[in-house]
Formats: structure tokens, sequence, C-alpha cells
């Protein structure tokens, strides 16, 4: 049975920037789920990601990872398949209910709940490694960064490991977006959820060290530009087939080669950090 595509009007209502609620976001999942939204994009997304995890989790077998974002796993594959290679048990919370049922649908072995990353339900020491890609990049406030990272390095075992990744704002699009409203950018089409407060790569890892994280490794990853990735994987998705998305997808591999340039920090979507809880 085909499920008609969520009309603009449904997909504004969501995105009022007002309403970053647990609401606002089960909003956002499904709009996504019920549009098929990014789906290429999405599958580039996490093989990115998983390749970054596979390199820096990588050799260590974990008892208990916690990764702090479902939308992933939510409206795609995401990275439980990669998680679950590197931990015993992987625990997963978002602040959505939605995405969290969604995520166990697709994957029962996660053990997920609703829960907010500034104020985990957990215990102390209660996890060998944290896995937090673009989430802290979504609240309004610079404070709720500190917040959350406080949260972390409680939950996190001495010895335990951080792996985040946040916005870059050495990236000349994320800048420019950063300074303009959220509304002329949604009306633009340029963000499909409301963006928050993020750090340069420098900011990253002083913010870390600040929080009492030692060994901070940082790298920039996502270097194809996505304001113009995004609409073209659409157009691809719609209208070629399963190979040529695939070697769409191939291409879009390339770009993460400037990874190795002088100009990474800078065209890198996001910083990537790793950092450790001595």
């Amino acid at each position: 049975m085909f499920r008609k595509k969520p009309s603009k009007r449904k997909m504004t209502r969501y995105m009022d920037p007002e309403n970053t609620s647990e609401e606002y976001w089960d909003g956002i999942n499904q709009a996504f789920n019920l549009a098929g939204a990014q789906a290429l994009w999405r599958a580039h997304s996490d093989r990115v990601n998983s390749r970054l995890l596979t390199d820096w989790l990588g050799g260590r077998d974990r008892a208990d990872l916690l990764k702090t974002d479902l939308f992933d796993e939510a409206v795609s594959p995401g990275l439980f398949p990669c998680l679950q290679r590197h931990a015993t048990h992987v625990h997963g919370i978002d602040i959505s209910g939605d995405c969290v049922a969604a995520a166990r649908r697709r994957y029962p072995g996660l053990q997920a709940m609703t829960a907010d990353v500034r104020d985990l339900p957990y215990a102390d020491d209660r996890f060998d490694c944290i896995v937090s890609n673009s989430t802290l990049d979504h609240f309004r406030e610079r404070q709720d960064i500190d917040t959350a990272l406080q949260q972390f390095w409680r939950v996190l075992k001495p010895g335990g490991e951080l792996l985040i990744t946040m916005d870059n704002l050495l990236n000349p699009v994320i800048c420019l977006r950063n300074a303009l409203p959220f509304s002329l950018m949604e009306k633009l089409g340029l963000v499909p959820y409301f963006v928050g407060h993020t750090l340069t790569p420098g900011g990253l890892k002083r913010t870390l060290q600040e929080a009492g994280f030692q060994s901070v490794e940082t790298r920039s990853i996502l270097h194809c530009p996505r304001v113009l990735a995004i609409p073209v994987s659409e157009v691809v998705r719609k209208h070629c087939m399963t190979e040529g998305q695939q070697r769409f997808l191939s291409l879009l591999m390339k770009f993460e080669r400037l990874a190795n340039w002088p100009t990474a920090g800078i065209s890198g979507h996001f910083t990537a950090a790793l950092a450790i809880k001595p």
C-alpha cells in the first residue's frame, strides 16, 4: 500500500523553531519516514560515520556502548550494525518516543529508551563507550552542550571513550547557516529540521578538555558539498535504478579524500572527536 507524501504544510508545522520538544522531533521522524526523505543521502552519511567508527573503535572489546541519538536508526539502517560489532550490548536514547519505537522495530536487539542527553537516566560509570553523532548541535544555548558533556562524563567508566561529532563552524556554509534566521533557512529549504549552537574544531577540543576529557583527537568528515549533494541525491534516488544509485554513492565517498588536504578543517561538514575519560 502506498502512503501519501506529507504536505508542505504538515512538514512546516513540525519545523517551528520554538517547538524543539519531544513532540517536535516526533513530527520530524514521522515526516521523514512518510516521505522517504533523503534516503540515499542518509545511506552515504551512514557509510561515512561507520567508517569513522570502525577506524576509532576497532580492536577493543566493550561490554556496554551508548548511542545518544536514534534518528539514524529510525529513518535509515543507521549505525547499529556497525556499533554491535564493537560492543556486547548497544544502548540508545532519543528525546523522541517515535524515534525510539521505530529504532526498536528495526533492531530488536537495541536497548533503547526515551531520554534527554542533559539528564541521562543511568548510574555513574555505566558505559565503556558513548557515541554521540550530531546530537549536541541542536541546542539553542552553549550551556546545554556543557550540561550534556557533564552527563557523558558521569556515566562513562574511567578509561571510557567518547566519540562525538558536531557541525563544523569553520565550514563556510555552516557558519553562514547559523548566522541566518532559522525561519529563512526553512523557507529556502536549506534545513530539514532545527539546527543550533555548534563549535569550531578547536572549540570542540577545548570544550572536551574543560569537561575533563583527555587524549582528544579531532578529524573533519563528510566533505562533499551537502547543500548540493542532498538535492542531487534525491533526483538520483527517484530516477535511477540500484546500479546508478550505487555509482552515485561511490562518487560521494571520493569526496572524503579531501580529509587529507590542508583545507580539511573547513571543507568537512562535521568535526569528529575521540576523547577519553581518565
